[in-house]
């Protein structure tokens, strides 16, 4: 598995004005969304472009190995469903999450999967959860249960997302 630092090394090597737990985020929902590109276009598909042509490839690489990993998980029901995040203080943690909401709406929509009136209430109702989640600045304290707890219902909303999309996808 691709770590949070070393992911975050190649992106910001790559300038693309996206933070590491945000982009992961955005791959998660893109890829929910029962979209499937190669790694090497999920950049483009993300509208995510490098100021240096050359600077991508090594996240490219990165890409590749996280790719499947993500698809796995959704396939698997989300149990397993990686969120990276900073291997770092609570407080981080809980920041990096709000950002990995954030990017995991934003891959949802440019998937084309925001269309409420095509959704079932259950995935709309996720739909606006993770909105909550992503607009809010969690205060954790000391406990990182409230962190835990939310990182289950995340984990566990994706696959219900991704079960609703592929279905719908489907018909």
């Amino acid at each position: 598995m691709v770590s949070y630092a070393e992911f975050g090394a190649a992106v910001d090597k790559a300038k693309l004005g996206i933070g590491p737990a945000e982009l992961h985020g955005s791959l998660t929902g893109y890829l929910c969304a029962a979209r499937s590109v190669r790694a090497n276009g999920l950049l483009s598909a993300l509208q995510l472009e490098s100021d240096d042509a050359g600077v991508p490839d090594p996240l490219h690489a990165l890409l590749d190995e996280m790719v499947p990993e993500i698809c796995a998980a959704l396939r698997a029901g989300g149990a397993v469903l990686p969120l990276l995040l900073p291997a770092a203080p609570l407080a981080a943690r809980a920041d990096g999450m709000v950002d990995w909401c954030r990017g995991f709406l934003g891959g949802l929509g440019l998937a084309g999967a925001g269309t409420h009136g095509m959704l079932d209430p259950e995935a709309r109702d996720l739909l606006h959860d993770f909105g909550e989640i992503a607009a809010t600045h969690l205060e954790c304290g000391d406990d990182d249960a409230v962190l835990v707890e939310l990182l289950d219902f995340i984990r566990s909303g994706v696959a219900r997302l991704h079960a609703a999309l592929v279905s719908r996808a489907g018909k």
